[in-house]
Order: structure tokens, then C-alpha cells, then sequence
């Protein structure tokens, strides 16, 4: 850990992996939206047909230029073990499968879709046109991709965003039912009910699996990448009072771990806390290893199991200088601990052993 470079804030590829999966989320309900409304030749004056349809195309080429960049950006943050090849090999990586897996397909459907359209006149309507409706599959295959393993799945603006891309598609749906051709009419009422269902089962779905705690383990995610695997052991007593109300000092020892990753390496710190406080305290940083030793910090999670405590408190680094660090970390019911760790690391047998202060945030 000799010669860390400090640095403020999780990683910037971190933050761009989710900008663009959210906003390629958006534009593909827009893509589909679109193509609906071209289904029932909907044209007005300031909206031509001609129009609908160069826009469609635009957005679906864009949706595919910015789902490239979510996937490389994913890969070089270097906290999942995610390759390239998983982006268009379904159900190849080991961090949760299934629902990378759907992400990788939706993602294939997408391409067939591009290509498909590039060599439409060599295909014939026909085959274009059934690939075209194959691709409408991509759309909520996407959305459960996004629902099963999206970091911020249970922020209120994520919910948000994707509650109002479905509600979109539904009710272009519903147009597209409405205004469809009497000689299909035996399947407006299967179309229609499929439409109503749909929703609803992706609701349930959301509330009993990624709202709910423990989704990250039951999603797939590999135990060495799971913030609370260690928390087991420790059951804080049914009536103890949490010592993290007033400032304390005490030992920690335990392990550090180097791993490389795609684009840097992945430190991690698992260590008893025992004395003043006791507990398991998990430290991870990722970065970029240094040629004198060490990693250049660009992201880390701090995260704090304290018997008695009511639940863990979890943070981020905000400073450090060689081997002594000081992260902040907090709980849901608004405590708030500085803590500062002063670190003895035998680089050659992994063992960790220091000294943690903490201090409460007024």
C-alpha cells in the first residue's frame, strides 16, 4: 500500500457506466415508442411520417453508439470481473449471469437489428420486417437487464425513469391495439391482455427480488465482490446500546488482498475490529498499481459492522497518505462516524494490523 495517490470520489468510469444506461434506457423506449407510432401510420402536419421514421432510425443508432460506451466503460471500471466477450455472449460471466446475460442479448438483438437494416434491400421486406419485430424484444429484455442488476435500482430517480419508459411503451401499445387492422382482430384481445400482464409482472417481480435485501447475492454476484459477506458472524445483541455514539480507539488485524482487474487492481482489507469497539471492518480501493508499489486510488467502499450497531455503516475514503487513511461512513438512520486507520502491512504474508479511532459526526 506504500505510495497510494489519494483521491476523492468512486471512479469516473463507474459514474458513466450508469449515465449511460440510464439515458440508453430512455432513448431505446424512444426507438420503440417511435416505431409503434410508425406501425399505425401516424403522420401530422409538423410531424411527417418521412420524419418519424429518420428520427427512429437516428435514435436506434444512437442508442447502440451509447450502449458501446456503457459496456467499455463497465469493463474499465474494474470492480466486476466483466470482459468485452460478455457483451455479446449471453450468460458467459460470472457476475450475475442471468442478468448480464440478458443485457448481452438485448444488446445482440440491436446489432441484428443495424445490420439487418444495412442490408435490407438484399434481404426483401419480408425478412427484414420479421428480424425488425424481433428486435422489439430487445426493449424488455433491456428493462430486466436494468431492474436485475443496475447499481442504482433502488434509487428513487432509476425507479422513476423506468416506471415512465414502460408506462411509454404500454400505452403506445395500446394505440397500436386500438387502431389495428379488423382482419386481425381475433388477436387485439391476447395483444391486449399480454400489454396489461406484462407490467404487472414486472412490478411483482421488482418488489419481491431487487427492491428487497440480499439481491446482490441471490442475483450472482460473487461472494469476494458482496459488502456485507463478512457481517455474518457479528449479531449485534437484541438489547445492547451501539458504542459509535461517542469517540473510540481500538485494534484491528486481519488481511489485505491485491487482485489485478481490467484497467488497474482491486485492493481489499478485511480486518476484526476488537477494544473499544468491536465489530469487522471491510476496506476495498480500486485504481492503478504504481510502479513503486501501491495503487493509485480511484475509487473505494469502507464498510463497518459494529456489535451493537443497528445496521452496518458504509463510506468511502476521503483521505489517505501511505498507510493511514481517513473514510466517513454512515447508516440509514443518519449516524455518521469519521474514522481514522493507522495501518501496519506485511506485504509478503497479506497480514494487516493497526490502530481505528472514531469519532461521531454531530
Amino acid at each position: 500500500m506504500t505510495g497510494f495517490a489519494a483521491s476523492l470520489g468512486p471512479s469516473a468510469y463507474w459514474y458513466l457506466a450508469r449515465a449511460t444506461g440510464a439515458v440508453s434506457m430512455v432513448l431505446l423506449t424512444a426507438s420503440v415508442v417511435l416505431g409503434v407510432v410508425g406501425t399505425v401510420r401516424y403522420s401530422a402536419p409538423r410531424w411527417p411520417r418521412f420524419a418519424i421514421d429518420s428520427l427512429h432510425r437516428d435514435i436506434s443508432l444512437l442508442v447502440i453508439v451509447l450502449l458501446v460506451v456503457h459496456i467499455v466503460t463497465s469493463v474499465l471500471d474494474g470492480f466486476a470481473p466483466i470482459k468485452l466477450t460478455d457483451a455479446v455472449i449471453p450468460f458467459a460471466t460470472p457476475y450475475r449471469p442471468l442478468w448480464m446475460g440478458l443485457g448481452a442479448l438485448s444488446f445482440d438483438l440491436l446489432i441484428a437489428l443495424v445490420i439487418t437494416s444495412l442490408m435490407r434491400r438484399r434481404l426483401g421486406y419480408k425478412s427484414w420486417r420479421a428480424t425488425h419485430w424481433l428486435a422489439y424484444a430487445s426493449w424488455p429484455i433491456a428493462i430486466l437487464h436494468g431492474v436485475g442488476t443496475g447499481t442504482d435500482v433502488k434509487s428513487w430517480w432509476l425507479l422513476a425513469l423506468t416506471i415512465a419508459c414502460v408506462v411509454a411503451v404500454v400505452v403506445a401499445v395500446l394505440v397500436r391495439i386500438a387502431r389495428n387492422d379488423p382482419r386481425y382482430a381475433g388477436l387485439r384481445a391476447p395483444a391486449l391482455a399480454l400489454s396489461i400482464a406484462t407490467p404487472i409482472a414486472l412490478a411483482i417481480f421488482t418488489l419481491a427480488g431487487p427492491l428487497q435485501h440480499g439481491w446482490a447475492r441471490r442475483a450472482g454476484t460473487p461472494a469476494s465482490l458482496l459488502p456485507h459477506t463478512f457481517v455474518s458472524s457479528v449479531r449485534p445483541p437484541a438489547a445492547a446500546t451501539t458504542t459509535l455514539s461517542r469517540p473510540f480507539t481500538a485494534t484491528l488485524d486481519g488481511t489485505v488482498t491485491q487482485t489485478s482487474a481490467p484497467g488497474g487492481a482491486i485492493v481489499q482489507i478485511s480486518a476484526r475490529v476488537r477494544g473499544g469497539m468491536r465489530g469487522r471492518l471491510r476496506v476495498r480501493m480500486g485504481g492503478a498499481p504504481l510502479e513503486q508499489g501501491g495503487l493509485s486510488m480511484t475509487g473505494s467502499q469502507v464498510d463497518l459492522a459494529a456489535v451493537g450497531a443497528p445496521a452496518v455503516l458504509q463510506g468511502r475514503i476521503v483521505s489517505l497518505q501511505g498507510h493511514q487513511f481517513v473514510a466517513r461512513v454512515a447508516d440509514g438512520s443518519g449516524s455518521v462516524l469519521d474514522l481514522r486507520a493507522d495501518l501496519d502491512v506485511d506485504s509478503n504474508s497479506g497480514v494487516v494490523s493497526g490502530t481505528l479511532t472514531g469519532s461521531p459526526v454531530r
